[in-house]
């Protein structure tokens, strides 16, 4: 139709059923991914953006398919951006025709998996629309597309403002228990996603969510765990959120899963772990009523996935500032392992922030300021102060601050110049890294001080 006035083809009976014909033929070729490359270089989607103009039902259902299927590919999602087709997806999220806004919902699925794709499905009004259909929840082909479009467009923080306005999550906290596993994947994801926002996890924890959250954490799914550790996570930043899920065993739960082989679902439980310690008051008894549970954390920084790492330094960060918990730790060799890591990791910016943070921690307990120093730790944190991540130098600062309560310590960062990247952090915006970086450079020179002093007495 790329000649042809669409107007005018509206009117063309025949012309109709041979496009519609058409259409179903590529939707049937859409299939192969060998049949998705040559329609890609044939210009498929520029005939679809037209096609998708013409609004005829009958047109519309097999295009639109095509769409679905064609999305999962990055380069044909990048077209369909492009081609001004993201607003009658949208549009079409109205129809009554339940087939249709089925393929339009797993379309924009696929396709919000890009920034630019979720900021036009809201400003072309779709999510609306996607809130009203959770209610069809006899058509699971429909509920799997629409939870799913759910998920990915609330990525964006916009979208969840706008959620959190049309009571979202009130409405997916039923779909949390008695649905197929791939609507539950989709639900939790979108939880996950809408948590972001303080009044959504409000939503979540009096519709009652966080309960059948828990609940799901006794499945085998490796997507769901991922998706329900991720939603507990992000609620349990809030107290009282972080209570329930204590209350209801979601801890215990959480922790279970660091024993399942697969390396996201371990990720995903250790950064769920990291807010429940961190928002109960009696964390530290929680954590030692978890038989065998330090042991286990400890043997994880071991893996040789740099996600499990991170999330495992940042759990043995929260976990070590409970004394009794933090001398388990030190029982297990946690210092002789953070020594390693450190070295190992030391080109990894996003790994060795989480590594930086937990030494620091493990730092006020009995020798291990001075152990971490006997093994090397202090010469490779002095090079983590030059990093450009924030996160990075203010963990570096802080674990050379507690290493610096150890004179020999201090030695070492004399001599690898420690003190010229410590200087420009006291003039710092964040005054924990100001008093770190200060507190730092006292001890430098409280010591050299000491040094002087013994030298001229001689």
């Amino acid at each position: 139709p790329a000649n042809t006035n669409i107007e005018v083809l509206k009117e063309d009976t025949q012309a109709v059923e041979l496009l519609r014909c058409a259409a179903l033929g590529l939707c049937s070729l859409s299939k192969s991914k060998k049949n998705k490359r040559k329609m890609k270089s044939s210009g498929l989607i520029q005939h679809l953006s037209k096609l998708i103009t013409l609004e005829v039902e009958t047109i519309l259902v097999p295009v639109v398919a095509t769409l679905s299927e064609c999305s999962v590919d990055p380069e044909y999602r990048a077209a369909i951006c492009e081609g001004g087709i993201i607003q009658y997806l949208s549009k079409f999220l109205e129809s009554e025709n339940q087939e249709l806004v089925s393929h339009c919902a797993k379309a924009i699925f696929h396709c919000a998996e890009d920034d630019l794709t979720r900021t036009l499905i809201r400003q072309h009004n779709g999510l609306e629309p996607l809130v009203r259909l959770i209610k069809f929840t006899e058509n699971v082909s429909m509920l799997d597309g629409v939870t799913g479009a759910i998920w990915k467009v609330a990525i964006d923080r916009e979208n969840c403002k706008v959620f959190k306005d049309l009571k979202l999550c009130e409405s997916l906290v039923p779909l949390l228990h008695s649905q197929p596993e791939e609507v539950m994947i989709n639900v939790a994801g979108s939880i996950a996603e809408c948590a972001k926002i303080p009044e959504n996890i409000e939503q979540i924890r009096k519709a009652g969510g966080l309960t059948h959250l828990v609940n799901l954490l006794s499945g085998t799914n490796p997507t769901l765990l991922i998706n329900v550790a991720h939603a507990l996570g992000k609620c349990a930043t809030e107290p009282d959120s972080a209570t329930i899920i204590d209350k209801y065993d979601g801890v215990r739960l959480l922790w279970s899963l660091l024993k399942s082989p697969n390396p996201q679902v371990q990720s995903s439980a250790a950064w769920a772990i990291c807010p429940c310690i961190d928002n109960n008051k009696d964390a530290g008894e929680m954590v030692r009523s978890l038989v065998g549970g330090l042991e286990l954390i400890v043997s994880l920084l071991k893996s040789d996935n740099r996600e499990v790492l991170a999330s495992i330094c940042s759990a043995v960060a929260n976990i070590a500032k409970d004394e009794q918990n933090l001398a388990v730790l030190t029982d297990h060799g946690v210092v002789p392992i953070l020594s390693k890591l450190v070295v190992a990791h030391a080109g990894d910016e996003y790994v060795k922030g989480h590594i930086a943070d937990a030494i620091g921690r493990c730092c006020i307990w009995g020798n291990n300021r001075k152990e971490f120093g006997s093994r090397g730790v202090v010469k490779p944190l002095v090079r983590y102060l030059k990093s450009k991540d924030t996160f990075v130098y203010k963990a570096a600062a802080m674990a050379l601050f507690h290493l610096s309560l150890e004179p020999e310590n201090c030695v070492v960062m004399h001599e690898n110049h420690a003190k010229q990247w410590l200087v420009n952090m006291v003039g710092d915006d964040d005054w924990i890294l100001q008093e770190a970086a200060a507190g730092c450079i006292a001890n430098i020179r409280h010591l050299a001080l000491a040094n002087d002093i013994s030298k001229s007495g001689r």
